[in-house]
């Protein structure tokens, strides 16, 4: 195994330029290893059908509502293995999918379980704020099945809800995506602490915020629009974006900081 540089990186900041770049690279890995590709894809293809069907037999639709909006906070994770194949592919390194699975489960014994941790953390507490908004505007409702869940979405204390809902929201998934956005292809890349790897990403994002926000907000409705289809457009929209973020953190990256 090849031995992780321990320094820690200086980010500079991004351009227009550099996210274009991003995501044409990330499409030529999809194209180079459709396969790992697929594969790390349908975890989220999968994933986000169990929750529908979960929500539907159920007839708890909100449920749902809050999956969706508080999927891209876990998304990141699952975007190891596309970081993975981009890092081994630049290299000009055989792409094997046994060999991935196995780089990527050797990931457990190293720093980003911790910041996994704080990422699931962060999800779960917004299920539960997710939760005590809905029972705010929604609790005295009917809604008893995803026809008349409808109805109730659109209802004047629905649409209060959802724009309590979305500003909240909004905030989560931003914390989580400045930590995450470069902290962990850090950890990918290099031995360093996940303190330090969370630190150096937020640090980043604040001092480029619009370019960061910009993109974000690109992602995240792509991703939105990506879910329509049964949540088959994430075969396409996870491995593009998963390797597109590994090309932004390499791109930025310059030399190590002492």
């Amino acid at each position: 195994m090849t031995q992780k540089s321990r320094s820690i990186p200086v980010l500079r900041k991004p351009a227009l330029a550099d996210f274009q770049t991003c995501i044409a690279l990330g499409w030529r890995d999809f194209l180079a290893a459709p396969i790992p590709a697929l594969f790390f894809a349908s975890f989220f293809s999968v994933a986000g059908m169990m929750m529908a069907v979960i929500t539907y037999w159920t007839d708890q639709t909100f449920w749902l509502v809050l999956a969706v909006m508080g999927f891209p906070l876990i998304g990141t994770l699952g975007a190891v293995g596309f970081y993975d194949v981009s890092r081994h592919l630049h290299a000009s390194r055989a792409i094997r999918l046994r060999e991935i699975i196995g780089r990527v489960w050797a990931l457990r014994h190293g720093q980003l379980p911790w910041l996994a941790t704080i990422i699931i953390v962060i999800f779960l507490f917004w299920f539960f704020l997710g939760h005590m908004i809905f029972a705010l505007f929604l609790g005295l409702s009917p809604m008893t099945n995803i026809s008349t869940s409808f109805d109730v979405f659109i209802s004047t204390q629905g649409v209060m809800m959802m724009g309590v809902g979305s500003v909240v929201g909004g905030i989560f998934a931003t914390l989580v995506f400045a930590l995450s956005i470069h902290g962990i292809p850090m950890l990918v890349d290099r031995d360093i602490d996940f303190v330090t790897a969370m630190l150096t990403s937020i640090a980043a994002v604040a001092d480029s915020f619009l370019h960061y926000i910009a993109w974000g907000l690109f992602v995240g409705l792509v991703t939105l629009i990506a879910m329509l289809p049964f949540f088959l457009g994430l075969y396409i929209a996870m491995p593009v974006f998963g390797h597109a973020t590994w090309h932004l953190y390499r791109l930025l990256s310059q030399e190590a900081a002492p």
